[in-house]
């Protein structure tokens, strides 16, 4: 898993079958060479990812996916989205790599090998949803800076690990524990040791929940480099920017932890409502934790085609943050009238949930089907965008997809 070798493996493989053969003399290049038809690495093939899926950025890598490519119950990796704010690490050692829980409000500082992780706690396999908080940054006007993310970064994978709380306890955590913090081996843009490109956190409530996660497999294999390997935090249904990547220690706070992308605007929203375009001040951001309710349709694609009297089945996910999600309907008038669509309960908490429907169309034409989701405490999806904020995030309009009818 020596990131060069990786990299330099799929540059070799991309270049010998660009030019539909064998790369000859490689065993004569220069050590560190990499060939001219090879120097800008194809994400889709080094990420072993979906060629629909759309790259935002490449410095750092974020790629998003598309809605009919998220179809399964259970996300496989050729379809998750990637989201990065600093580079991937470089020659990763497993055997020694360590986990070290810090901070002021532990009693003394504890270290612990993969092993040690994997053989002395009990491990667990839950289906976590995890959504950027700035999904849907798109549709917002004025617009908001960032990666201008459509509505593909949001993922429900199988995540194996050891229980946080579990690790927690087993070090001893004082009573004033109000926060955790995550530090990762990425490496900052600038290559600057000194920095971190993110540094985030949770409230120690959330760090102690069953399903909060330090995870070494995703979907029964060992977490993909581009998502987390060997070791990441998974914390479903917040931000996914609470879930570290790359994970070397855990730094238990009796504050509010103030890391990389914890303070100023990222990751937070207005306290109170703002006018599209108002400046606001820091103090006067609150930081996201639960994400809102939302779903996707992700059958069929948008642009479907039917003939007239053909029924259409429908099916996609919903989900609610910390909620569940208690009913689900779509929409064939632009929110005129709701039917509800058949609503799976989730396979765990924090999972997503699966709907159905089958629709009836009175006529030939244009028309759009809508997807709103309630969850537990009665919140439904907003139709159109909800409230601004100054970057852009919490986008839960319902979703939509285009239907002829010929």
């Amino acid at each position: 898993m020596d990131r060069r070798k990786f990299l330099g493996n799929t540059l070799l493989t991309s270049a010998a079958l660009a030019g539909g053969g064998s790369l000859v003399y490689a065993h004569l290049m220069p050590e560190g060479y990499v060939p001219l038809m090879a120097q800008d690495p194809n994400p889709f093939e080094m990420f072993n990812k979906n060629k629909e899926m759309v790259v935002l950025n490449d410095k750092p890598w974020n790629i998003e996916s598309l809605a009919h490519l998220l179809n399964d119950n259970v996300t496989p990796n050729s379809a998750m989205f990637i989201r990065n704010n600093g580079l991937i690490p470089e020659n990763i050692d497993v055997d020694s790599w360590k986990l070290t829980i810090d901070g002021e409000s532990v009693e003394k500082p504890k270290s612990y090998s993969l092993a040690e992780l994997k053989n002395k706690f009990p491990q667990h396999t839950y289906q976590l949803v995890l959504e950027c908080g700035g999904n849907g940054r798109k549709e917002f006007n004025p617009p908001a800076k960032g990666n201008q993310w459509g509505l593909g970064a949001v993922h429900c994978a199988k995540w194996t690990g050891v229980r946080l709380k579990d690790v927690l306890e087993d070090v001893g955590i004082k009573g004033d524990a109000v926060y955790i913090g995550y530090h990762s081996a990425d490496i900052h843009l600038s290559r600057s040791p000194d920095k971190e490109p993110i540094s985030r956190g949770c409230p120690i409530e959330k760090a102690l929940q069953d399903e909060t996660l330090l995870a070494f497999k995703m979907n029964d294999e060992d977490i993909p480099l581009a998502h987390g390997y060997p070791l990441r935090l998974v914390a479903g249904g917040w931000p996914a920017s609470v879930s570290g990547k790359w994970l070397h220690t855990i730094s238990v706070r009796n504050k509010v932890h103030d890391g990389a992308k914890m303070i100023g605007t990222s990751y937070r929203v207005p306290c109170k409502p703002v006018a599209p375009g108002e400046k606001v001040a820091d103090e006067d951001m609150c930081i996201i934790e639960s994400m809102p309710v939302k779903s996707l349709i992700t059958y069929p694609k948008t642009g479907a085609v039917l003939k007239m009297g053909e029924t259409l089945s429908i099916n996609g996910h919903a989900w609610a943050g910390e909620l569940e999600v208690e009913k689900m309907e779509y929409s064939i008038d632009f929110g005129a009238t709701w039917k509800e669509c058949q609503l799976k309960k989730p396979v765990n908490r924090l999972s997503w949930q699966q709907f159905s429907a089958q629709v009836n169309f009175p006529e030939k034409g244009y028309y759009e089907v809508w997807a709103k989701a309630t969850d537990s405490k009665g919140e439904s999806q907003p139709m159109v965008l909800p409230g601004w904020n100054p970057k852009g995030y919490l986008n839960n309009a319902c979703h939509r997809i285009a239907i002829k009818v010929s």
